[in-house]
């Protein structure tokens, strides 16, 4: 049987990231995925799955050697942030007032795993069972031992980074609390009339709001971007339903007019959940990512928190080992979930908060946030600060 120091499940972006940066500190890692991300060339239409990254998730992913490999790829920087709901309240964030060059890149998530796996497979501390899943788990001691599709192998953690429906959560027994929002998002890619633009934005009405991400790269009609309609699920599925040329119609109905001419090259949509596990462990099994918190995806954050989630267990594992203590000691591995859960929920309430704001249709509600976005603009040190806590500075 083999055996492992860390057992990963999952191979996306952060299952990925995490065995690398706990294979950069000597560990032996193994990671258990069902499919390898398809290769990637120039011709290939953009990916509808994007991320926002921020500067404090480049900064991960440049530590674990891949973010030149998604900067030669396909890469989008951005430096402002819109928001508004009526044009009097509109509040711009700005990368320079923070002191920074930008405030995040939009990647596809494809793009990012694929990077994340060329490092993987040259790595000396790493072995990647792919494809291959896992059956069942049992802890034995100080020892998980993990029965794969095709083998059993052991290790001394699990740490699940397979997703909101994760099979590691529910075999150990880590219930999760949460709900549906009633609401589904439709992702869109479209061609745009105005070149690529730096700034990605988001208007608010009262079924949900619309926002704009640019893409890299320029098209026949200007520029490429990615468009997010939040609404209730019976409309998105409507919408779904549409033609493309009847979708551009419709976009252009209801997204501002600062969105320019444009022509739908692809749409998909999911439902809006928000799950939070009870805890992050038991005994020696770890989640992480979306096995452990789904967030309302409205100011893009779900990956960045996920990267938090391995900078921390990252940070928790490393100073283990350089104090010499025992490492996969349950107790010392219960400083990760305190480190985290805080957080986490803290930003997934505030997406909550926002949401519900700007879905309340009443007047002085209407009123007061839109009074709120214009104080923000008087405000500038509150704003800024909110900024750099988003970027993760």
């Amino acid at each position: 049987m083999n055996s492992f120091d860390i057992v990963v499940i999952g191979g996306g972006m952060i299952g990925a990231t995490c065995a690398l940066s706990l294979a950069n500190l000597g560990l032996k890692v193994a990671v258990v995925e069902a499919h390898k991300p398809t290769s990637y060339d120039d011709t290939q239409p953009f990916d509808l799955r994007v991320s926002a990254i921020s500067v404090a998730s480049q900064y991960l992913l440049e530590q674990q050697g891949a973010w030149d490999a998604i900067a030669e790829k396909r890469i989008c920087p951005y430096s402002r942030l819109g928001v508004w709901e009526t044009e009097p309240s509109y509040t711009e964030f700005d990368a320079q007032k923070i002191n920074q060059p930008i405030l995040g890149h939009i990647v596809e998530n494809r793009v990012i795993q694929l990077a994340l796996w060329e490092q993987l497979e040259q790595h000396v501390n790493i072995t990647v069972y792919c494809p291959d899943t896992l059956d069942s788990f049992s802890q034995q001691g100080s020892l998980v031992q993990v029965k794969l599709s095709n083998q059993t192998i052991e290790s001394k953690i699990l740490i699940a980074s397979d997703g909101a429906h994760s099979k590691v959560r529910g075999l150990a027994n880590l219930g999760t609390t949460g709900w549906d929002y009633g609401q589904s998002a439709m992702l869109i890619n479209v061609e745009t009339s105005l070149n690529q633009q730096n700034i990605t934005w988001q208007q608010f009405f009262e079924t949900g709001p619309v926002a704009m991400l640019p893409l890299a790269g320029k098209s026949k009609l200007g520029g490429y971007a990615s468009l997010v309609w939040y609404h209730q699920k019976d409309e998105i599925k409507r919408l779904s339903n549409l033609s493309n040329s009847q979708l551009s119609n419709e976009i252009e109905k209801v997204f501002p007019k600062r969105l320019g001419k444009i022509n739908v090259l692809d749409k998909g949509a999911f439902p809006l959940t928000r799950r939070h596990a009870n805890s992050y462990q038991n005994n020696r099994v770890l989640l992480m990512g979306d096995a452990a918190h789904t967030i309302n995806p409205m100011a893009g954050q779900g990956v960045n928190i996920g990267f938090k989630d391995v900078k921390a267990l990252q940070q928790v594992i490393a100073s283990a080992i350089g104090n010499g203590e025992c490492w996969h000691s349950p107790i010392i591995l219960s400083q990760y979930e305190k480190l985290r859960r805080k957080d986490n929920l803290m930003m997934m309430s505030a997406m909550d908060a926002l949401y519900y704001s700007f879905s309340n249709p009443s007047i002085v509600s209407k009123l007061v946030r839109n009074m709120g976005l214009i104080a923000a603009n008087r405000v500038p040190f509150l704003k800024h600060k909110a900024l750099a806590y988003a970027c993760g500075l």
